[in-house]
Order: C-alpha cells, then sequence, then structure tokens
C-alpha cells in the first residue's frame, strides 16, 4: 500500500564521512584554495596511529576518516594536480573540496576571449554565486557530491547527491584507480 511520506535515506560510512569532512572545511569560512583529503578506514587509522585514539573516541570503527593532505602546491589546473596524485593501498578514499562561481547560463555569452577578462566579467555577474563542493570517492565505486551556497551558509542548507558535479567525482575517483 503506497504512502504519502518520503522514504528515509540512511547515511552510508561515505556519506558520513563527507558531511563530517564539508564541516570541517565550513569551520574555516570561504575563499579557501582547493584541500584534499585520504580517506582511511577508522580502524585502521586507530590501529596504525594510536596517539590519535583519543580524537578518534567517537568516531565509527566500520566508517572512514578524512585525513588531510597539506601542502598542495597552489594551481588553477586541477585536472593536472589530481593526474598526479596516487594513494597508497590503505587509502581506500578521496575527498576534495573547492569553491567554484557559478553564472546563469546567459552570463557566459559575449564573454572576452582573453580568460583573465573573462573570469573577472563573470566574478562581477550580479547572478554570480558562490559554492562550496565537496566530493568524496571510495576504490569500490562509491561516490557523492556536496554543495554549500554562500548565500545559504549553513549546515542544514547543504545539497547532497551523486550527479551533482560529475566531472569533478570522476577525476577524483580517477586518482584512486591503480
Amino acid at each position: 500500500m503506497p504512502t504519502d511520506q518520503p522514504s528515509v535515506v540512511l547515511p552510508t560510512p561515505l556519506l558520513t564521512a563527507a558531511v563530517d569532512t564539508e564541516r570541517h572545511v565550513a569551520r574555516l569560512g570561504w575563499d579557501q584554495p582547493p584541500r584534499l583529503f585520504a580517506l582511511v578506514r577508522t580502524a585502521v587509522l586507530r590501529e596504525r596511529e594510536p596517539s590519535l585514539a583519543d580524537q578518534l573516541a567517537e568516531a565509527d570503527e566500520e566508517g572512514f576518516t578524512a585525513v588531510e593532505q597539506e601542502g598542495l602546491p597552489p594551481t588553477s589546473d586541477l585536472q593536472s594536480l589530481l593526474g598526479r596524485v596516487a594513494w597508497p593501498d590503505d587509502v581506500v578514499g578521496a575527498a576534495l573540496s573547492i569553491e567554484r562561481i557559478v553564472v546563469p547560463p546567459e552570463a557566459e555569452r559575449d564573454l572576452p576571449e582573453d580568460p583573465r577578462a573573462a573570469t573577472e566579467q563573470l566574478a562581477a555577474h550580479p547572478g554570480r554565486k558562490d559554492v562550496r563542493l565537496l566530493a568524496a570517492c571510495l576504490r569500490d565505486g562509491q561516490q557523492v557530491c556536496l554543495l554549500r551556497q554562500r548565500d545559504h551558509d549553513s549546515d542544514d542548507a547543504v545539497a547532497v547527491g551523486q550527479d551533482i558535479a560529475p566531472g569533478l567525482t570522476h577525476a577524483l575517483a580517477a586518482t584512486l584507480q591503480e
């Protein structure tokens, strides 16, 4: 018998790790460079790094812990950066946080040919929206993407889906392939 109640989506360990990571990034505000995280099984991390026991006390043994990869070279070519990333076997997934400008389709008409001038024109567009994406993928093919808007900067206003930024999740997933 059909009901009018929405179905409940149970969180997966990947979604939980992605939400935790996105909230961690959000606490530091906007205008951040790209941030890359290795996703490691919490049980493995707890076993190999006993000094982290206090920090991992509340973490789910079956879940994932995000470990930030510090010292990323500054680049505007994210695809090139991801093309050079390789992960050891203990890394079962990855997450990437990036900020982007989103504009309505008509804003992309009649842009100057000079990339810098085009970027400045798009950044000044009145319909511009600043967003932060957090893509997360596992070696087994699971993936999720979260989107936070600067205009609605609240933990309860973060969109979640698998197809929010398919190019980004595909590029991140490629870093996990052997």
